[in-house]
């Protein structure tokens, strides 16, 4: 089975990357907040940390927006690790280790041959229902800008109409 909009998440446990350690990591965690869950392809790669400190550099944004970041890749904890430390230290967020590739299957982004998963972004409300996914194919970096955006409209509960910004009124009906 896999999660669809309007529907709830399961509470999945992970291993992860957390700035510096090795966390156990769940959805459940983060009751009460956003989360912004995005899937990249692999560590030490080309596109992906283009991605991943853009997230970065607009964390305290998403923090704002009562929202947590996310990362998930079907490469381990170690290999993260590795990889963020000497790369990308800016990183803070916590970096899930789909080895088992459940988690991936779960949002249906794995690329069961290759064992890599697409990139999707999904945005999960305080209650758990995710409310939101865009996926992408593996060569097309994903815009940090656009997420905020669909993130503050689904907080106004409103009606958002084409290219709405964040304080622009919403439709009444």
């Amino acid at each position: 089975m896999t999660v669809k909009v309007g529907k709830p998440v399961p509470n999945m446990q992970l291993e992860a990357y957390v700035n510096g350690e090795m966390k156990k990591v769940s959805f459940s965690d983060y009751k009460g907040k956003w989360i912004v869950l995005f899937f990249y392809p692999l560590d030490f790669t080309f596109v992906c940390p283009t991605e991943i400190t853009g997230f970065a550099k607009a964390e305290a944004d998403f923090t704002k927006l009562n929202a947590v970041v996310l990362a998930a890749s079907t490469d381990s904890a170690h290999s993260h690790k590795a990889w963020f430390q000497r790369d990308m230290p800016e990183v803070k967020f916590p970096v899930l280790a789909d080895t088992t590739h459940n988690l991936s299957k779960e949002f249906d982004v794995l690329i069961e041959d290759a064992g890599i998963a697409l990139r999707g972004t999904f945005l999960i409300d305080p209650e758990g229902i995710l409310r939101y996914q865009v996926v992408s194919a593996l060569n097309i970096g994903r815009s940090v800008k656009e997420t905020l955006r669909v993130l503050a409209a689904l907080q106004t509960g409103g009606l958002c109409p084409v290219d709405w910004e964040p304080g622009q009124p919403t439709l009444k009906v």
